[in-house]
């Protein structure tokens, strides 16, 4: 019973000083994320999703692969939320991204591994039907898979 009590405690003190933080001005979203050195402004600003693999890989060049897979839904009923899966059996893999070329500005996600498994989850925001293009970088190479989403509600403005 105590530990529970202490627990909830130490949560509520931690809750509290984040909330204080966050209302002095003294973290901020953009703080946060300023603290990363290779923010990839200009691709995820890019209208196309050739410029937009340029301005992140440096190449927009990039070969089909069974090795890459990309799970999501055949028909998403609310393309706000589309969850998506992007997974690679390519062992020296460093970045995923996931691209929809109809959306607004095409590259939707980016993940930079650092050593981790190639797999990445999230949830993602399409405007129409498309394909969800997932796209691993690996010892210097590019390569993708695909997978077509239909949408019956759009969910970038739509």
């Amino acid at each position: 019973m105590q530990t529970k009590r202490r627990v909830f405690l130490k949560g509520s003190l931690a809750a509290s000083a984040a909330g204080l933080a966050v209302g002095a001005g003294l973290l901020t979203p953009r703080a946060v994320l300023a603290a990363a050195a290779d923010w990839p402004e200009a691709a995820f600003d890019s209208e196309g999703m050739e410029t937009a693999m340029d301005e992140l890989f440096g190449a927009h060049e990039a070969a089909d692969s069974g090795d890459v897979s990309v799970k999501a839904p055949d028909i998403a009923e609310n393309g706000a939320v589309v969850p998506v899966t992007v997974e690679s059996g390519i062992a020296d893999a460093d970045k995923i991204a996931i691209f929809v070329s109809k959306n607004p500005t095409p590259l939707v996600a980016s993940f930079d591994l650092s050593g981790a498994n190639p797999f990445v989850s999230t949830r993602i925001r399409m405007g129409e039907t498309d394909n969800v293009t997932g796209v691993v970088h690996a010892g210097g190479k590019l390569y993708k898979a695909s997978k077509e989403v239909k949408v019956t509600i759009g969910g970038c403005g739509g």
